[in-house]
């Protein structure tokens, strides 16, 4: 079995460091270089023979590690970017597979699961766990089901998520629960959807996005 290189974009030392001791702790895997800032990993990796990039997305300075994978992706457009976040929600989930990266696990993934998405990412598969991909699936229906209009287009991702099941009369309870958040950030949404919609009800906003429902 051949090593896995592997460079790793993490502004948090801890973190990077306890990556970077995973990493180069298996005997199939070797760390080849650990960045803690965008603009470093941009310039180096071009220049590194390595197989697979863990990337953050919060990262210091203008870019964040979304950013730094378009970049890299249109300099080295088949290296495969793994984000490695604490970030779960669906516009970052999205960004960054429209980004380039090929998968998107959490920093609360165990090490083992770690070493196992990097090997994947190499091997040509898109890792992600399933809470991940059920946002993928979600998100992806939606488009399936909702012709594009302008009203629709105001709202992020996760805000059509929450529209499209409130036509389909779900309660905050169901959508906090299909989505995988609390009934509080449901309700931060739902508020959002209504200012962008400049509507003052669940029927209203239904009626501007989905005029035939």
């Amino acid at each position: 079995m051949s090593i896995t290189r592997v460079a790793i974009v993490e502004d948090q030392l801890q973190t990077r460091t306890m990556l970077a001791s995973l990493i180069g702790g298996s005997s199939y895997f070797e760390c080849v270089a650990a960045y803690g800032h965008s603009n470093e990993a941009i310039r180096q990796i071009p220049t590194l023979d390595v197989d697979v990039v863990l990337m953050d997305i919060h990262m210091p300075g203008e870019q964040s590690g979304i950013e730094c994978v378009k970049v890299l992706k249109k300099i080295c457009p088949n290296l495969p970017f793994v984000m490695c976040t604490s970030l779960e929600d669906a516009d970052n989930i999205f960004n960054a597979l429209q980004a380039g990266a090929v998968g998107y696990i959490t920093k609360s993934t165990p090490p083992d699961k770690i070493l196992e998405a990097i090997a994947d990412a190499k091997n040509g598969g898109a890792p992600m766990n399933s809470q991940i991909a059920r946002k993928v699936i979600n998100y992806f229906f939606v488009l399936q089901q909702v012709p594009e209009n302008k009203e629709l287009n105001k709202l992020s991702v996760r805000e059509q998520e929450i529209l499209q099941l409130l036509s389909k009369g779900y309660r905050y309870k169901e959508i906090a629960a299909n989505l995988f958040v609390s009934i509080e950030t449901v309700r931060k949404h739902i508020h959002n959807i209504y200012e962008k919609l400049q509507v003052s009800s669940r029927t209203d906003a239904i009626n501007k996005v989905y005029p035939t429902k």
